[in-house]
Parts: structure tokens; sequence; C-alpha cells
């Protein structure tokens, strides 16, 4: 019975008791208090579907306040569309080659208002760069490791056992450089992160990004429109809205358990800053689950139904017509949906675990009508 208690009361109420009374930061409502009471916060502003009180849309159930996207040196909003293509050049035999630039270093930033944690990083934000290339590239990742600790790039995907990111296969010390290269196989949404050991710390620490490989249409003529759909520039691509979401969470006592949760780092920013959406248009997300210390994550649409496709190794849906998915930890896959037929307005997205949601994994699609 005492270490029920004690464990309760160190994962949720002391724990954001405390970081509430040492920063400034709140969260409102049952997430820090356990307990809710209009009458005593005043009452929530009725849902306006379209655009007003789009703070109060949630029942204050968010973080209070903004983090300083300045200081992190990455904004939320803008990680959803920066994709990093690398420098392009041509090899003797006629195929692309990608050359990326990756450094590790150690980074303090801004998960929620107020709450800083001293993160490992790719490139200085969490998650790292979203790297996007084309099915048979050729990739070459020169990573320097500034960090005060060994690290490595582990890439999801096909490759030799030299270029695993492992120890002893590209895991380097500080100072150090080492040079991952292979080809890029099989299309999909994939991820990469550091091996080095600890493992589970070493990638909750912020050691993780999109690595996107999108197919080549001259490899799939049954299905050459759809690949070109998803092959980043053409005019079939540009049809679509595309975004990347990284679902993920982080240990601010170090304790073993997860106290903020979020997509792309920052708590209930997406709640805070909604993501236009053009309703006329295609919505398509990477979305890719790297959540440490809590085994499944999910996202839930609201109002809406949308086409899954496991691993986004296939061009042809693994499941249809659904609004909630399920990834355990590395997993990854591709949504499509539209709101097309809706009115617009703000459509809710989130984790069905309430708690993850409480604790900052929510957001909301600001659904817009074209410009004239």
């Amino acid at each position: 019975m005492r270490n029920w208690l004690r464990e309760t009361v160190n994962r949720r109420h002391l724990l954001w008791g405390s970081l509430a009374t040492a920063s400034g930061f709140l969260i409102g409502g049952a997430a820090a208090t356990g307990q809710s009471s209009h009458a005593e916060r005043g009452s929530a502003p009725p849902y306006d579907a379209n655009g007003a009180g789009h703070h109060g849309a949630h029942g204050h159930m968010i973080t209070v306040g903004d983090v300083g996207n300045a200081r992190n040196g990455f904004d939320p909003t803008s990680l959803l569309t920066d994709w990093n293509t690398g420098v392009v050049s041509s090899l003797p035999d006629g195929r692309t080659l990608r050359t990326f630039e990756i450094i590790g270093e150690d980074k303090e930033i801004e998960i929620a208002p107020g709450i800083l944690f001293p993160a490992w990083t790719y490139n200085g934000r969490v998650p790292g760069p979203s790297l996007r290339v084309t099915e048979g590239d050729r990739v070459r990742i020169i990573f320097q490791n500034n960090g005060s600790h060994r690290h490595s790039i582990h890439f999801h995907g096909i490759h030799s056992a030299r270029m695993d990111g492992i120890p002893g296969a590209g895991e380097i010390g500080p100072g150090e450089e080492f040079i991952y290269e292979f080809d890029a196989l099989p299309f999909g949404c994939h991820l990469y992160h550091c091996h080095a050991l600890p493992l589970k710390r070493h990638i909750h620490k912020g050691m993780y990004g999109a690595f996107i490989i999108d197919p080549d249409p001259a490899r799939h003529p049954e299905q050459a429109d759809v690949a070109r759909s998803r092959l980043l520039g053409t005019p079939e691509n540009r049809e679509w809205q595309e975004f990347v979401m990284v679902m993920n969470g982080f240990d601010t006592n170090f304790d073993g358990e997860n106290e903020v949760y979020a997509v792309n780092t920052v708590a209930h920013h997406y709640a805070k800053h909604p993501i236009t959406v053009i309703r006329g248009r295609p919505v398509r997300i990477y979305l890719i689950n790297v959540v440490e210390f809590d085994p499944i994550n999910s996202l839930h649409l609201h109002g809406n139904f949308f086409d899954y496709y496991d691993h986004g190794t296939t061009l042809t849906p693994t499941l249809r017509t659904i609004d909630t998915v399920m990834q355990c930890q590395a997993q990854r896959g591709i949504l499509e949906f539209t709101y097309r037929a809706h009115e617009t307005g703000l459509y809710m997205f989130h984790a069905h675990q309430a708690e993850f949601t409480e604790l900052g994994w929510m957001g909301m699609f600001d659904v817009v009508e074209a410009a004239a």
C-alpha cells in the first residue's frame, strides 16, 4: 500500500504539482489536481467550430503559456514540413547520391512552458532532422559526435551489418566522426535513432528522427500514380498536405516513467497553434512513435476517419476507414484522409490514452477554405 501510494503521488500529483510550483507552469483542470470545478475556474467558453475560442475548446485541459521556440532553436509548427533532402549529386552509375551531415550534441530544451529538459540531440533539435530520400538513392550520412557520451545512428531499413549503428558498427565517442552509407530500401515511413547503451535512455533523451523513403514510380508501374503522389516535389505530391508527427515523451525526473507527452516535443503546441488544413486538399501524416517507458501509443482523429499504411511499405492501405490507430514503440505508418465534405473549423486529434492527452499529447486541425 505504501509503495502504491508513493508511486501514484510521484508520477502524477507530486510531480506536476512540484513542477508547476517551481516553474509557474500549470496544467488546468483534472490533469493537475484530479478534481475539476467549473464553479472554481469559471465555465469554459462554448466550442466554436468556426474558430472562436481556440484555447477554450479543450475545457482548459492544456498547459498555460508558450515555450521559447527561438531559445530551443526549432518551432514545432515548422517541424511538420521541414524536410531535409540532403545535398544531391550523381554517382558514376547515374544514381542519385544524397549526403547529410548530422551533429550529435547535448542541449537543454523547453518541452512545456517553464519545463527544461537536458536533451541529447541530432543537429540541436528534437526530433532530429526529417530526412527524405527516394527509393534506391545512395544515402551518405556524415555523423559528428560533439556530445558528452558515445552515440550512433541506427537507421530502420535495409543495410549492411557494419552500417547498423550498434556498438562496434558505427557507435563513436565524443569528438569522433563516422560515415554511414547504404541504399535507401524499402520505401516507407521509417525512423532513425541512437543505438548506444543504455538504449532506452539514449532514445528517450531525444536522439531520434523521421527517415522517409519515397517510392520510385518507375519501380511500381502498376501503381505509378499512387507512388508519384508520395514522391516529394511531383505535381501529384503537391496536391497533398503532408506533415510528419513524431510522438514522444519525456521522463523529467528520470524515474523510468514519462511526465510529459507530445507530438514533435512541445506539450500541447498544436492545441494552442492549430495546424492549418485546406478543406479541399487531402492530408497525409507520417506518424512515428518513439515514446519510451510506455509500450503503446495511439492517434485518434475527431469527426473523421482515415486509411492507414502500416510502416508505409505498401501502396494500398493496410487498414481502411478507421479513426484510431495504435503503435508500439518504434512502430510507424502513414495516415491519409480529407476534410473535403466537412464544415470548416477546429477538429481535435490526440492519443486515446487519456493520461497522455492531459499531459501534452493533443492538438487541433484548423480546417479552412482555400484562399481565393
